[in-house]
């Protein structure tokens, strides 16, 4: 038995998961994560079928505040005065600049590229961070705003604004 301390941030969430659901110790609950195989990651959101559409996500109705508070001190007006450097200010930032899209809409690289240079001059930092994240879908050089908020993993949800549901809804719909 291991008397070493935990520090994996991830794995404590998971352990004190498990520890509510079944009741377990800390420590049993560990050995039982530890002795798991590591889930299965899903393929990449260009390589899944359309018809398979992810669990649905309960919309948080609570506003991010820390998300807001972001915005407005990156912004300059419609500009973005810098790229920030922290993941959960820069998903912020990157969610309120989903809004100058519209949903249902295909966008070929230039346009992408033109939409975001009118908020910054570094367009390809800004454009592979929003399909990073999975909000822009890219298939064979045509961008698209995803339909559902994608899954997220631990390390991945932590960053994005708690309200991410809500946010994404707000960005409005193509009429043709």
């Amino acid at each position: 038995m291991s008397t070493t301390m935990t520090t994996d941030a991830d794995l404590k969430a998971r352990v004190r998961e498990r520890m509510t659901r079944t009741g377990e110790t800390y420590t049993a609950a560990r050995e039982a994560l530890l002795a798991a195989p590591p889930p299965a990651r899903p393929p990449r959101a260009e390589a899944r079928p359309e018809a398979e559409d992810p669990p649905p996500r309960a919309l948080v109705v609570e506003t991010d505040l820390a998300a807001d508070r972001a915005v407005s001190s990156f912004f300059d007006g419609e500009r973005l005065r810098s790229i920030p450097t922290r993941r959960r200010p820069r998903a912020a930032v990157l969610m309120h600049l989903l809004l100058r899209f519209e949903r249902g809409r295909e966008y070929a690289e230039p346009e992408v590229n033109a939409l975001l240079a009118t908020a910054h001059e570094d367009v390809a930092s800004l454009r592979r961070e929003l399909v990073d994240y999975r909000w822009l879908v890219r298939a064979d050089g045509v961008y698209r705003v995803a339909d559902a908020v994608p899954q997220r993993y631990p390390n991945e949800a932590q960053e994005v604004p708690t309200d991410e549901v809500a946010r994404l809804a707000r960005v409005p719909r193509h009429q043709p």
